[in-house]
């Protein structure tokens, strides 16, 4: 366990709900004032690497068992990534939050402006089920930089990383500043409303609403990293192979269940099938001829196959709609067959629905222009990404479609970017986070003005005369 520089008495009535008790506990924590101290956010980040760190075999244990997720996936997507946003705030946390200075206009002269960053106070963390471990400790790595208490909600639906960061997080983290509450929709709600300052979650863009609608009614700040479907263009001009082999890899990474996977893939039709043949081979390598991919549930795994009826296109690897199961030994689970479909109904429910799971649509199309018009035309996703070595079919991308955010000639990289904001738009999402993005998005830039009492000019105070509503006019 962390030291920290003062930690304030339990509360003395420890009743009610778990979610009760656990924002009680964080507000006492945070009313103490120790939060505040840059030593104290700099021990607890130094912590949470530590338990990163040595606790490496629990977590990838846990993942298996949730998500039949290999140790190197694991380490890669989960503890890595998390542990450099933790370093990364850490380095960079005292220019953060530092304070400024400011000029003042003639009229407010003489006075100085400053600002700085504050804590909001408690701030409740609703982690998802498909990256648990990095998708809820990198919203508290920004919590704690900005000097705020935080409730982990972690998600239900990967039972075994939940349980594991509910040992793991009061043995390293100061356990009345952090604490984890199990449960599942019912404890989520009441957390959303029971008085804490800021709700940071991740999920689906349906259950994004209901977060929102329970959270306005309280007028609760939210910041909403949701979904929806990434798409991928690969223009004539692409190295083909090269981007059959990156979608391939960022596609089948945790079966397609990544909220910035690449969705759907619009090619031009001069390369079409030699991108469908470049990703097969791709992926056929790196799965060793083994297309059945692990997901989270029996109930995923059901709404993916469902998606592979009725869609109208042409399957040109995989399609198995029966119940599949992927994986072997204690990574054994459900699966669904990495499958691809070749010019799909642009209205069917394939195209319709983020799809979450391993299976890659593929639209050909005859221009660029054509390209960016069908993604234009659709709610607005949280990244797209572009192969191409032309200056104009970039440009155009980037100028015309409204996304989250953009990757030329790679898919999902940015979210390993902490010098970058990572968010969403629209239905993809609302504010972002990673770096002093989510320092900022958790902190209150709070304004003070310093005016001395002299000057104190009386030409400032009514009744004014016409000569001085003539100066003040100048003056203001």
């Amino acid at each position: 366990m962390s030291d920290t520089v003062r930690r304030s008495p339990a509360p003395a009535a420890v009743t009610g709900s778990p979610v009760e008790v656990a924002v009680r506990t964080a507000r006492t924590a945070y009313d103490s004032g120790r939060t505040r101290s840059l030593r104290w956010r700099r021990t607890q980040l130094a912590a949470l690497e530590r338990l990163l760190a040595e606790a490496e075999d629990e977590l990838v244990g846990a993942l298996a068992a949730d998500l039949g997720r290999p140790a190197v996936d694991a380490w890669l997507a989960d503890l890595s990534s998390t542990a450099a946003e933790s370093r990364y705030a850490r380095r960079y946390l005292g220019w953060w939050a530092r304070p400024r200075v400011t000029g003042v206009p003639l009229g407010v002269a003489p006075a100085v402006g400053t600002w700085r960053p504050e804590p909001l106070g408690v701030v409740a963390i609703i982690g998802p089920w498909n990256y648990p471990v990095y998708l809820t400790l990198a919203p508290l790595v920004a919590a704690l930089a900005a000097g705020n208490t935080a409730v982990l909600k972690p998600s239900e639906y990967a039972p075994a990383t939940a349980a594991a960061l509910g040992r793991l997080v009061p043995r390293y983290l100061d356990p009345q500043a952090v604490t984890v509450v199990p449960g599942g929709p019912a404890e989520t709600q009441e957390l959303i409303g029971a008085g804490v300052d800021h709700v940071f979650f991740t999920g689906s863009p349906e259950v994004g609403a209901k977060v929102m609608e329970t959270a306005a009614r309280t007028l609760t700040p939210v910041t909403l990293e949701l979904g929806g479907k990434s798409p991928t263009i690969v223009d004539a001009s692409a190295d083909v192979a090269v981007a059959a082999r990156r979608v391939a890899w960022t596609k089948l990474m945790n079966s397609g269940q990544t909220c910035v996977a690449p969705d759907y893939v619009l090619v031009h039709r001069g390369v079409a099938e030699e991108f469908l043949a470049a990703f097969t081979a791709a992926a056929q390598e790196m799965r060793r001829g083994d297309l059945a991919m692990r997901v989270v549930d029996e109930r995923h795994a059901a709404r993916v196959r469902g998606l592979l009826t009725g869609h109208g296109g042409r399957v040109v690897l995989g399609g198995d709609t029966g119940v599949t199961t992927a994986g072997a030994g204690d990574l054994a689970g459900p699966g669904v067959d990495l499958t691809v479909v070749l010019d799909p109904d642009p209205d069917s429910a394939l195209m319709r629905e983020e799809i979450f799971g391993p299976v890659l649509p593929v639209l050909t199309v005859d221009s660029m222009a054509e390209a960016v018009d069908f993604v234009e035309a659709r709610p607005r996703p949280l990244a797209t990404y572009v192969f191409s070595r032309t200056r104009a079919t970039v440009e155009a991308v980037r100028d015309r479609i409204a996304t989250g955010g953009i990757v030329t000639n790679h898919t999902m990289f940015h979210v390993l970017v902490p010098q970058l904001p990572f968010g969403g738009i629209g239905r993809s999402g609302m504010g972002a986070y990673h770096g002093k993005w989510g320092f900022e998005a958790l902190s209150h830039r709070r304004p003070t003005l310093h005016k001395p009492t002299w000057p104190d000019p009386s030409l400032v105070y009514p009744p004014y005369a016409e000569s001085t509503r003539k100066l003040l006019r100048k003056i203001f």
